[in-house]
């Protein structure tokens, strides 16, 4: 049985005169937010929540003020998979299945997300304080890897030249983790004579080896002091403060509104014309804007920049 918690940790820690960084995180609590505004089938929980801890060790690494927004586009009978985290390491996710979607409860990512090999791994770095003109950073890569940490893996070493190994574990109420990179040499601290680079090595080495000894029942059961020391009891860490996930989500009525410029007023006008109003709900958290005809030709009637980047949502016709 797994065990639960009424708030997430993310552990961060650093191997001492090596150039090697871990994160252990517990965001179970944040899951169980997300799993409260949504119903999914196993196989694409399974896959979103070890989205959720990997995009908060990620972030938790960024040294900007903004938010990564992780992605799956996906071929199959799942179509998108996304999850939002700010330097704040608050967090929200969601998924869209195709409307004929059918699952079988042992299906693997490949079978969801890459089913004609056109799936694609994506991560955006969004800025909070763009200057005019700038756009958000985005890398793409093929969909390459049997499960969500293979992904991340190799588009860090790919995008990031970035040695990365990340273990992660979720079921219905728990999501936990653990990121271990691979820095350049920082030299060790003053006065302190460094690891050679074979030293260097052999301590990131023995690090994943251990890392490698983690099975996805302990992790669900174990806590992540438990696990930090099961795991590093023997090496020279040094750890940090804690920090805290938490479940956010910043749409907004604005922000929709955003949105349906983006979809022209003649096809909103035409929504209205027929229903009497346009409502939409937001994917990530469930939250219902509704707009009346007044309110339409208002939006339409404002000369204000629509948003490059928009929390998915529901269009309810």
């Amino acid at each position: 049985m797994s065990t639960t918690l009424s708030q997430d940790t993310l552990q961060k820690f650093i191997f001492d005169n090596a150039a090697v960084r871990g994160q252990f995180i517990d965001i179970s609590a944040t899951w169980r937010e997300v799993l409260a505004r949504h119903d999914y089938p196993a196989p694409v929980k399974k896959l979103l929540g070890q989205m959720v801890s990997a995009a908060a060790l990620l972030s938790a690494n960024l040294k900007f003020n903004g938010s990564i927004i992780m992605q799956i586009h996906g071929d199959g009978p799942v179509r998108l998979l996304v999850v939002e985290c700010d330097s704040d390491l608050r967090l929200r996710a969601t998924a869209k299945l195709a409307p004929d979607a059918v699952i079988a409860a042992d299906a693997s990512l490949a079978s969801l997300l890459n089913a004609t090999g056109n799936g694609r791994f994506i991560i955006t770095l969004d800025p909070a304080d763009k200057v005019p003109g700038q756009q958000p950073y985005q890398g793409i890569v093929p969909l390459d890897g049997e499960d969500v940490a293979t992904v991340i893996e190799n588009y860090m070493l790919r995008s990031e030249q970035l040695d990365t190994k990340l273990w992660l574990a979720t079921d219905d109420t728990t999501s936990r983790g653990l990121l271990l990179q691979k820095l350049p040499d920082h030299g060790g601290k003053a006065g302190v004579e460094p690891l050679s680079a074979d030293e260097a090595l052999e301590t990131w080495n023995r690090a994943v080896m251990l890392g490698g000894t983690l099975k996805e029942q302990e992790m669900l059961e174990t806590t992540v002091d438990v696990l930090m020391q099961r795991l590093f009891w023997e090496e020279t860490i040094r750890v940090f403060e804690p920090l805290t996930p938490t479940f956010h989500c910043n749409c907004t009525r604005e922000k929709v509104g955003n949105m349906l410029k983006m979809l022209g007023q003649a096809e909103i006008d035409s929504v209205v014309e027929e229903q009497g109003h346009v409502g939409v709900n937001c994917d990530f958290c469930g939250q219902h804007y509704d707009y009346d005809k007044v309110d339409v030709a208002q939006l339409f009637a404002t000369d204000a920049p629509v948003e490059a980047l928009l929390p998915p949502a529901d269009l309810k016709q």
